[in-house]
């Protein structure tokens, strides 16, 4: 949750008018190499959720997360909806390990009913286009995708493009917001 990446996002959000609030997962908390099991995953996704709907209940609620948070989110969605949850956001979402494609990590989306938004790398080795275009295609209208050429699964630009990861966030980020706005109450 303190991670530069995840800081700027936070602070870059809050500038184009929308709140969030982070939190990790318990290993995450413990500095542990090994992620907790789903099941816990899930409860402390839920339990943040409940933590920004009791922070602010009169706001359009949007869960997500980036990379591994991304899956652990659309699953617990997937398993029992998040109360009050509008739609889901995905920054990154790991569709496969490096140089494994599949998209066997995807099945559990078509048990998902409120709007998604990916935002996937081109260059992102956790979602070869090859394996997610036809998930993207299979969800139909509740999936969006914001792709930002280039980029790699952390959204990190080679030097060659000649523009910032700062200056294509915003880009990108803005595409977030719009998202989010066109979301029904």
């Amino acid at each position: 949750m303190e991670h530069p990446f995840m800081k700027a996002v936070a602070t870059e959000l809050a500038a184009l008018g929308v709140s969030t609030l982070r939190y990790q997962f318990p290993y995450m908390e413990r500095r542990g190499k090994r992620p907790d099991p789903p099941a816990r995953c899930h409860a402390t996704v839920r339990a943040a959720v409940d933590a920004a709907h009791g922070l602010e209940p009169a706001v359009r609620l949007v869960a997500g997360g980036k990379s591994f948070g991304a899956r652990m989110t659309s699953q617990a969605q997937a398993a029992e909806a998040l109360p009050g949850v509008r739609g889901l956001l995905f920054l990154g979402f790991p569709l496969h390990p490096p140089k494994q494609p599949s998209s066997s990590r995807a099945e559990h989306l078509d048990k998902v009913h409120v709007p998604m938004l990916f935002v996937q790398g081109t260059r992102d080795e956790f979602a070869e286009s090859a394996e997610l275009a036809p998930v993207i295609a299979r969800l139909g209208a509740r999936a969006s995708l914001r792709l930002v050429e280039e980029a790699d699964h952390s959204f990190h630009l080679p030097a060659r493009i000649g523009r910032t990861d700062v200056e294509v966030r915003t880009e990108w980020l803005r595409t977030v917001v719009a998202w989010i706005d066109s979301l029904p109450d």
